[in-house]
């Protein structure tokens, strides 16, 4: 990396941006949420000119992102980052977040399920839905792509163990670690257009790595044989979807909802790749990117959640307007966060 890269990746404040744009697309894309197109449009007026509302209210796809964000911080605080000091701060994070009045949002079944089981003391691996692939652990995961100085391991473990706390299913476990290495990317300068070649091989590559440091026993809750078939089993999903992503990049249409070409984003592997695409329709124009994924007939906050992830990432802190960036609910929390991973 040359010293100009270098200069620039510190100075944009990517932790800053990245976690502001996830929360302003999570609130532009929460009106949305449920509805079609033809119906948002009628509600919304044209996609290009949604503005934030007002107040700025984020859903759980934020509040779980802060939370996970303060178990690293807690984590860290005694050294560097393990699964054995990740687990408890993250867990009793995730559960503070279950108690909490503030939990009214509609968060996923998922989540709730998981979290008020690990308000106990059995293993976590116990209180994960093996069954889930939904996107409630890949929309949170922004801030393990934005903690500097992780090694790769630290990064993909970690990554896939604050989803296998709640989301336990192999698919949403690659699906988490993707979007965190997504988040990384970017963060470190890579070219947007050459994102998903990156990130197919970081599949390939990864496709039958089970960490077990980070995951102990959970492969064993599920019918594989294997732990390596196991872990398999999500990266192949992954694959499969950027497949469909990179053949949408070559003949999109910005006009023509991201959906059709990805998915609805319900499920962990099509919510990264229809963020993805948002992003990298308007790359160099993150507030588009928001608007385009705000206005989809899937999951559209937490599919703009990600795509505002990857554009703050991308361009730093200075890609949002001041307007909307200073009234988003919890920025003080965002701000703070971003602060410490940017310095």
């Amino acid at each position: 990396m040359t010293a100009t890269r270098t200069t620039r990746t510190i100075t944009k404040q990517a932790a800053t941006g990245s976690l502001i744009g996830l929360a302003l697309g999570d609130a532009l894309g929460f009106p949305t949420e449920f509805d079609d197109v033809p119906r948002i449009l009628a509600k919304f007026g044209p996609w290009r000119e949604m503005d934030l509302p007002r107040p700025a209210i984020v859903t759980d796809d934020t509040q779980m992102t802060l939370a996970l964000g303060r178990g690293i911080r807690t984590a860290m605080d005694s050294g560097l980052l393990v699964a054995s000091r990740l687990t408890r701060p993250a867990r009793q994070e995730f559960v503070d977040w279950y108690h909490s009045p503030e939990n009214n949002r509609a968060p996923g079944r998922t989540c709730m399920v998981a979290c008020q089981m690990l308000d106990s003391d059995r293993p976590w691996q116990e209180a994960s839905q093996i069954g889930s692939k939904g996107c409630g652990a890949n929309m949170r995961v922004a801030p393990i792509g934005l903690v500097p100085g992780l090694s790769e391991e630290q990064r993909a473990g970690a990554a896939q163990l604050q989803s296998a706390l709640t989301h336990g299913h192999p698919t949403a476990l690659a699906a988490s670690d993707l979007t965190a290495r997504a988040v990384f990317l970017l963060a470190q300068g890579a070219e947007p257009m050459g994102l998903v070649g990156q990130l197919r091989s970081y599949a390939y590559e990864m496709r039958s790595h089970y960490y077990h440091h980070w995951l102990g026993n959970l492969w064993t809750y599920s019918h594989d044989a294997t732990p390596e078939a196991f872990i398999a089993r999500g990266w192949d999903e992954c694959l499969q979807v950027l497949e469909r992503l990179a053949t949408a990049i070559r003949t999109a249409n910005p006009e023509t909802d991201p959906c059709l070409a990805t998915g609805d984003g319900w499920i962990a592997e099509e919510a990264v790749a229809t963020a993805l695409l948002c992003f990298l329709l308007f790359p160099e124009e993150p507030v588009m990117a928001l608007r385009r994924a705000a206005c989809t007939r899937g999951d559209s906050d937490s599919i703009a959640c990600i795509a505002g992830a990857l554009a703050g990432a991308h361009l730093g802190a200075g890609a949002w307007p001041k307007e909307w960036s200073e009234r988003i609910e919890y920025r003080s929390d965002l701000m703070s966060l971003g602060a410490l991973w940017d310095s």
